[in-house]
């Protein structure tokens, strides 16, 4: 495992929510980049467009920026609770070797470098297990902007009131109890049947998700898909950001588009990662970001 150590965490001052950490040796991380590049939808760059983002994470109000690539600050956050949000923004992780080891396989000219290169700072979060799986129900067949105005109508109508008018995820009781009718308020439209599916599923089962956590990758993979509505791309995007998976690499309309012109194969099973195996799931997330902000 590729780890960055002696991370250095110290209190600091805000006017946002109370208490803040400052966590430092954090190098290559960077705040905008990681909240931007699709992977989580409960944060917003605030309106001065600094690269300062306020959303919400595991189940607190927060206010999150990177002031340089070698430094993380958490507004909202207890000095308590900053080995929590090290370990949802796995800054303990070194991307920065996975940039180099990007070069070192397929050459420092290769378009995927390139895309290594231009999205170093991207970070793979590792967000709640229910909320990953609900969150990548919810965006098939739809666009960033709307999955996140549909889990915060999603929020507000079933969540807990959180401070600050926000509002946690709803749990899967939360959701299995209310019933596919009240999930109308949040119009996520077809999916609504395989969100309340999902729900009952979880619900009924508590162990399921601490299972799914404890398989190895294929197993996980084949037990997620057991649920109505999760396949291939719901269940790769709920391993790599909800449980952790690297190697989970999720195809979409955007990796199929381009791939190609990354591997020279258009069929992702085909590609010869070597060492870069384990890490498949942040050269996708290089990939989408480069694709989707026109950099290639």
């Amino acid at each position: 495992m590729l780890l960055t150590k002696n991370l250095k965490i110290e209190e600091a001052a805000s006017d946002f929510c109370g208490s803040a950490v400052k966590i430092s040796d954090v190098y290559p991380f960077d705040a905008k980049k990681t909240l931007t590049c699709g992977q989580c939808f409960r944060f917003d760059e605030t309106e001065d467009g600094k690269g300062v983002f306020e959303g919400v994470a595991l189940g607190k109000y927060i206010r999150v920026s990177s002031p340089d690539e070698n430094t993380a600050l958490f507004e909202g956050v207890s000095f308590e609770e900053a080995d929590d949000f090290i370990r949802y923004f796995d800054l303990d992780f070194d991307y920065g070797q996975i940039v180099d080891m990007t070069g070192e396989r397929f050459g420092r000219k290769s378009l995927i470098y390139r895309a290594a290169a231009a999205g170093r700072g991207i970070h793979i979060m590792r967000q709640d297990s229910w909320e990953a799986l609900a969150s990548f129900i919810i965006s098939q067949n739809n666009n960033i902007p709307r999955i996140k105005g549909i889990i915060e109508r999603l929020s507000r109508s079933l969540g807990e009131p959180i401070g600050g008018g926000k509002y946690a995820f709803p749990t899967a009781n939360a959701v299995s109890a209310a019933g596919i009718g009240a999930l109308s308020p949040a119009r996520m439209g077809f999916r609504d049947k395989y969100l309340c599916g999902a729900a009952e599923r979880v619900s009924n089962e508590p162990d399921f998700l601490f299972r799914v956590s404890r398989a190895d990758f294929e197993t996980a993979d084949s037990m997620l898909r057991t649920i109505r509505g999760v396949g291939a791309k719901v269940s790769a995007c709920t391993l790599l950001f909800g449980f952790g998976h690297k190697e989970a690499f999720p195809v979409d309309v955007w990796i199929k588009r381009s791939v190609g012109k990354y591997f020279g194969t258009s069929f992702p099973e085909e590609i010869d990662f070597g060492e870069l195996a384990p890490y498949a799931g942040v050269l996708q997330q290089y990939i989408f970001d480069f694709e989707r902000n026109g950099q290639v």
